[in-house]
C-alpha cells in the first residue's frame, strides 16, 4: 500500500463527510451570529458600521476572488489528479511550489491594497464620498482589513489540501477563530479607541493571523506542511495557472454581483448597506452550513471520478449532491422569508438596532431568502464542470446570470430600493442554476436517476406541510420585540426544531427515507 493511501480515509461516505463540515460550519456559523447579535448591539446602523462592512467586505471578495473560488477551482482538481497518479514526494513539491507562486502574488496585491485604500473605497462604495465620515473610516479600516486577504488565502489553500486528503474537519472549524477575534475586539478593543468601530478592523487582522497558524500544525502532523518555493516552470504550476484564467472570470463574476449590490446600496440611505450585510448573513447560514459543506466534499470526490474515468459513479455523485441540496434548500429558503421578523428580532434586534432597522432588514431577507435553493445549487453544479477541468462553461452563465442581474438592480432599485437589489440577485441565481443544470444533461455529464418527479412531488407536500406551521407562528413584531434576549431566542429556536421534526415526519410518511442518502456514494 503506498504513502497516498494510507492518508485517505477509508470507506467514508459523502454523508458522512458532508455530515462533519456541516457540524464544524454550523459551529462557526452560530459563533458567528454571536459576533453579529454584539456588534449589533453596540453599534446598530450607524454610518461606522456602513464603512467598516465595506472595509471587510472587499478583501472578503478578493479572497473569494483569488483563493477560495478561482485558486481552488483550479488547485483541487490538479491536486487530486496528482494524489491518484504521482508519487507523494511529487504532491509535496507541487504543493511546495504552488505555495511559493500563491504567497508572492498575494504579497504584491496586499501592498497594491494597502497603498491604494483611498481610490479602493471610491471604486467600490461611491455614495459615500470623498471626504465624508464613512469614506474617511473605511479608508482607515481597508487597511488594517486588507492584509487578512493573504493570510486567510494561505489559509484556504492549507484547508484545499487538508481536503483533497479526505481531513474536513479542521479547515470547516477555521473560521470559528475569525468570530472569536471580531467578539473580543468588539467587547475588549474597541471601547478604548478614538473610533471604536476601528477595533473591528484590527479583530480581523488577528483573526487572519490567528486562522493561519491554526492549520499549519495539521499539515505538519500530515507530513504535507512544505517550504514554498517561487517557481513559474513547473508543469502542474502551469496547468493550474492556465485553469486560473478562466476560473477568475467565473469567480469574479459571481463576487461582481454581491459587489454591484454593495455599490448601487452606497446611492441609497444610511443604513442600506448594513441591512444588507446582516440579510447575508441569514441567508449564508443554510449556505455556508449545507451548501457550501455539499460542495466541498464533493469536488475532490468527482476530480478523483474524471481521472478515473468513471462516468457513471461521476453522475451518480451529481445526482446525490442535487437530491441533497433540494431536500435542504428549498426549506431552508423557506423558512428564512415566512420567518424573517422573528429570526431578525432574535438575532439582531437590540441597543442600537431599531425597529425600523428589522423592518428593513425583514424586506431584504424575504426577497434574498427566496433564492437560497437557487444559490445552493450553483454551488453543486458549477463542482460538475470544475471537477471536469471545465472552467470556461461556468463562466459564460456566470457572465449571463451577473448581466441579468445588473438590468434588475436597475429596475428593481427605485420602487424596492435596497430589497430590490436583494431581489435581483435571487432571480439571477435561479437563471444561473437552471442553465448549469440544462448544459450538465445536454452535454451527458449528468445522467438523473429515476424518480426525480416522484422526489419533488415530496419535497412539495413535506414544504407544504412546514410553511403552514411558520405562518401561523410567526407573529407580529411587537410580541417578539417585548420578549427578553432569552426567550426570543428560546422561541425561534424550539419553533425552527418544530418545523424541522414537522418536515421530516412528513417527508417519511410520503415515502423519502434517510437510507435514500446514507451510504450510497462511498470514497
Amino acid at each position: 500500500m503506498s504513502a497516498i493511501e494510507q492518508m485517505i480515509p477509508k470507506r467514508q461516505t459523502l454523508l458522512r463527510s458532508t455530515t462533519l463540515v456541516s457540524v464544524m460550519t454550523l459551529l462557526s456559523r452560530v459563533v458567528g451570529f454571536i459576533r453579529d447579535m454584539v456588534i449589533a448591539q453596540l453599534f446598530g446602523a450607524q454610518a461606522g458600521m456602513d464603512a467598516f462592512y465595506v472595509a471587510f467586505r472587499i478583501p472578503n471578495f478578493m479572497r473569494r476572488l483569488f483563493a477560495e473560488g478561482a485558486f481552488s477551482q483550479a488547485f483541487v482538481p490538479v491536486l487530486a489528479e496528482y494524489q491518484q497518479k504521482r508519487s507523494f514526494t511529487e504532491v509535496r513539491e507541487f504543493v511546495a511550489r504552488i505555495a511559493g507562486q500563491l504567497g508572492a502574488v498575494l504579497s504584491l496585491v496586499t501592498i497594491v491594497g494597502v497603498l491604494g485604500a483611498p481610490i479602493i473605497i471610491w471604486i467600490f462604495a461611491p455614495g459615500f464620498g470623498e471626504q465624508s465620515v464613512r469614506s474617511v473610516l473605511a479608508t482607515e479600516m481597508l487597511r488594517l482589513t486588507f492584509p487578512f486577504l493573504m493570510l486567510v488565502s494561505l489559509t484556504a489553500m492549507a484547508g484545499a489540501v487538508l481536503n483533497t486528503y479526505g481531513y474536513f474537519g479542521v479547515p470547516a472549524f477555521t473560521p470559528v477563530l475569525l468570530n472569536i477575534s471580531m467578539i473580543l475586539a468588539a467587547l475588549y478593543l474597541c471601547p478604548h479607541l478614538e473610533q471604536p468601530v476601528v477595533g473591528l478592523a484590527w479583530g480581523v487582522l488577528i483573526a487572519g493571523i490567528a486562522q493561519l497558524l491554526f492549520q499549519l500544525p495539521f499539515l505538519y502532523h500530515r507530513k504535507l506542511l512544505v517550504r514554498p518555493k517561487l517557481t513559474w516552470s513547473d508543469p502542474g504550476v502551469k496547468r493550474v495557472l492556465k485553469l486560473m484564467v478562466p476560473a477568475l472570470f467565473g469567480v469574479s463574476i459571481a463576487q461582481l454581483n454581491l459587489m454591484v449590490d454593495s455599490i448601487f446600496a452606497s446611492f441609497l440611505k444610511v443604513g442600506s448597506v448594513t441591512w444588507l450585510y446582516y440579510t447575508d448573513r441569514l441567508t449564508d447560514f443554510p449556505l455556508g452550513v449545507f451548501g457550501v459543506a455539499i460542495a466541498t466534499v464533493i469536488l475532490p470526490h468527482l476530480s478523483r471520478r474524471h481521472a478515473e474515468q468513471s462516468s457513471e459513479k461521476y453522475s451518480r455523485a451529481l445526482d446525490w449532491g442535487l437530491r441533497l441540496i433540494l431536500l435542504i434548500g428549498i426549506p431552508a429558503g423557506l423558512g428564512l422569508a415566512m420567518f424573517s421578523m422573528p429570526l431578525i428580532a432574535s438575532c439582531f434586534a437590540y441597543g442600537e438596532f431599531t425597529p425600523y432597522d428589522l423592518m428593513q432588514t425583514q424586506k431584504s431577507l424575504i426577497a434574498l431568502g427566496s433564492g437560497v435553493p437557487a444559490f445552493m445549487m450553483v454551488k453543486v453544479l458549477a463542482s460538475g464542470f470544475y471537477a471536469r477541468q471545465d472552467i470556461k462553461t461556468p463562466v459564460k452563465v456566470g457572465a449571463l446570470a451577473m448581466i441579468i442581474n445588473s438590468f434588475l438592480c436597475l429596475l428593481l432599485i427605485w420602487p424596492l430600493a435596497h430589497a430590490g437589489l436583494a431581489l435581483a440577485s435571487a432571480l439571477a441565481g435561479y437563471v444561473n442554476s437552471g442553465v448549469l443544470l440544462f448544459l450538465l444533461v445536454r452535454r451527458g455529464v449528468y445522467q438523473p436517476s429515476a424518480g426525480w418527479l416522484k422526489f419533488i412531488l415530496q419535497l412539495l407536500l413535506a414544504n407544504v406541510a412546514i410553511a403552514g406551521y411558520l405562518f401561523f407562528m410567526a407573529g407580529q413584531s411587537n410580541y417578539w420585540l417585548a420578549q427578553s434576549a432569552f426567550w426570543r431566542l428560546s422561541l425561534l429556536l424550539g419553533h425552527v426544531f418544530m418545523a424541522v421534526i414537522i418536515y421530516f415526519v412528513t417527508l417519511r410518511l410520503v415515502g423519502v427515507h434517510p437510507a435514500q442518502f446514507r451510504g450510497q456514494v462511498k470514497e
